[in-house]
């Protein structure tokens, strides 16, 4: 991938894991709101409270680590369409990039446990997550 800023590696460990219907990557909506069945955010027991002032209702932002993306894309085609101008991958919201990670705002739908049911949530079965963080109103305290 050519010359990088700083050598160092960073490690990210996953907090959990999307449990979902989808699991074809060609087949899946693009964005969450493109038809993305209800999946589930499965956490690991050494979060639990983070978790727990996670309301029903609330949306957050989802951080996922798209493990299934290909990390030596520089440019593509928005939406994979080949018509459209092949455009820089940082300008677009394509899961292929150098670091894969996935930007999701959803909303809760339920929660058991560990166990958070979300809506709009594109992502496949079986993706890491790596993060989650509320979604802030303009003026909210923080």
């Amino acid at each position: 991938m050519g010359d990088v800023i700083d050598e160092r590696e960073y490690v990210l460990r996953p907090i959990g894991r999307v449990e979902s219907p989808l699991t074809d990557r060609a087949t899946a909506p693009k964005q969450g709101d493109e038809g993305a069945p209800e999946a589930w955010l499965v956490f690991a027991p050494g979060v639990r409270e983070g978790l727990r002032d996670l309301r029903v209702d609330a949306e957050i932002i989802v951080l996922t680590w798209l493990d299934r993306a290909h990390r030596d894309v520089l440019a593509v085609h928005p939406r994979g369409e080949e018509p459209r101008p092949e455009t820089g991958v940082f300008q677009t919201r394509s899961p292929d990039r150098p670091n894969p990670v996935g930007l999701h705002r959803v909303t809760v739908t339920a929660i058991d446990g560990l166990r958070v049911r979300v809506r709009n949530l594109e992502a496949l079965d079986a993706t890491p997550v790596i993060d989650v963080k509320p979604v802030l109103d303009p003026g909210a305290e923080r």
